[in-house]
Formats: C-alpha cells, structure tokens, sequence
C-alpha cells in the first residue's frame, strides 16, 4: 500500500500558519507528500524546504487572482497538488495548513486505509473535527462548525476538490466514504486577535470578488460571537503542535458561558436537540457515509 500526502499553501508566514506542524503530523505514514506552493511575498516555500525529508516534492503554482468568490480558488490549488501524486499510489491523504493529526490516531488511520484497500465500495475516509477558537483551550462546537469532513480518498478516482476545498467529489457526486475514530485538530482561528481581525479581512478577499484590505484600527477588537458555543478542550495536542502552545503570548479572555444565550430560539432548539440525541438535524453531509 503507497499513501500519498498533499496539501496547498501560500504565504504561510504572513498568516502564521501552521503548515510545517500540518505537514510533519502525518508524513510518517506517507510514501510522498506533494506541496503546491503559490506564489509567496514571504519565504514559505524555504519554509517548507527546511522540513529536510526526502518524501516532499514541492510544485511552483501561481493562484489565479480571478477567483476571489466562495474561496475557490482554494479548490484549484488543492486540485493541483492532487494530479502531482504518483498514479502508484493507493490513498491520497489531504491536509490543510492550519489542521493537524495526533500521532496517537496515525496507527488507525494506517489500518483503516489497509483493511479497506480492496473494498472498492469505500472511495475516501471520513474524519471527526476539533475546530479550536481563541485559544488551544476552547473548541468551537455547534452547528455553524461541521463536524466531519473528507480527508482520504483513493488516488485512481476522478476526485476534486469540492467549493472551497473543504471536501471532494467524484465527477460532480458525493463520494462514498467510511467514518474512522480518528480527528483533524483545526486550528486556523487560534490566533492572537489582532491576528484573527487579519485573517478574516484577508480570508474575504478570496470569498468576495469586491473585497479590499483596509486599515484595522488598533484599538479593533474581535468580535468572539462567531463560534457560537465554546466547550473546554480537556485532552492532548499532537506533540508537533507543543513549540506553538507554549509561544503563545495573549490571553483569551472571553467568557464563553455568554455565547450560548445569543443564539436564536430555533439554534437554540437544534442544539438542544443534538445535547440530548446526537443528532444534527438537517445537517450539511459533503459525502455519503456508508457502514
């Protein structure tokens, strides 16, 4: 079995991203990992040289600056690195560069993809999510943050990458996958707030065509209401995530307690509904899960 690892960045400084801890986290279980860099005013692409293993190959892309609306050109780019991976290769595993894995889940993850290598019926493998807000203490957990997503699919399918690359498809259709017991940490809304005010005026440039940079003020502050409810993180971070903990050098100050009261009677409704049940009613699915 040959796993193939992929992924799409750009100017992975100026965002401060974390695409090498994203990188390392599951490159022990893969063959290749296929790096389409765009085209930085930073020095990602050293950034991403500097990782030293001889599995990384990295492509130069240009992101076409046409696409700014719904975040597609984040799809294109991740398509790119997708058609760079050896046609040898059995399971494409996709990473983005704010996510990453616990090495605990690394030998699931690896057994799943080998039990279900010759059963055709399973086109991808479906993960859990953890989207962490703020802080590495506080998960974002309610039905504005989707809770499973696609992040392995088969290498010979005619796979794309779905809206925003948030998911795949196969030739338009939701792919067929299995959920595994295994999670992506999502990290990309754990920044000083200074920084998430920069990250989601950047982020609006590529999902509103109209959309220009303004000048924040300093005394700008981030308004935390985004996350809807906020749950304690009570668990371990991936070890490669621990030099970024322990830099961290704001605090988050937001009593999440307040988040919940804001909510619409009806989001209120749901998500009791899904306290009780499990159930997410009328939830988005970007796949069929199948037994």
């Amino acid at each position: 079995m040959k796993v193939a690892g992929f992924t799409f960045v750009r100017n992975a400084i100026i965002n401060d991203y974390p695409v090498v801890e994203a990188i390392i986290s599951i490159l022990p279980i893969c063959d290749e990992f296929i790096v389409a860099a765009g085209n930085s005013t930073d020095d990602t692409r050293k950034l991403i040289e500097d990782i030293g293993s001889p599995k990384i190959k990295i492509i130069d892309t240009t992101w076409d600056e046409q696409l700014r609306e719904g975040g597609a050109v984040f799809a294109r780019e991740t398509d790119k690195a997708f058609a760079q991976i050896s046609p040898e290769a059995d399971w494409a595993f996709y990473i983005q560069g704010d996510e990453c894995v616990h090495e605990d889940d690394l030998p699931l993850i690896q057994r799943e993809m080998e039990q279900n290598l010759n059963n055709q019926a399973v086109e991808g493998l479906l993960f859990n999510y953890r989207h962490f807000y703020g802080s590495y203490d506080y998960i974002a957990e309610s039905r504005r943050w989707y809770r499973r997503e696609i992040r392995i699919v088969r290498r010979n399918l005619s796979v794309q990458s779905y809206k925003d690359a948030q998911g795949f498809r196969i030739d338009g259709r939701k792919i067929r996958v299995k959920l595994i017991d295994a999670y992506i940490n999502h990290y990309g809304w754990v920044k000083p707030p200074k920084g998430l005010l920069h990250k989601k005026q950047n982020f609006n440039l590529f999902y509103d065509k109209d959309a220009t940079l303004q000048h924040i003020p300093e005394a700008a502050t981030f308004d935390y209401d985004n996350a809807d409810k906020l749950v304690h993180f009570k668990g371990s971070h991936p070890a490669v995530m621990q030099k970024r903990i322990n830099a961290v050098n704001w605090k988050f100050r937001f009593d999440p307690t307040t988040l919940k009261r804001r909510l619409s009677l009806r989001r209120r409704v749901l998500e009791k509904i899904y306290e009780l049940t499990g159930i997410r009613v009328s939830e988005y699915k970007n796949y069929k899960l199948i037994k």
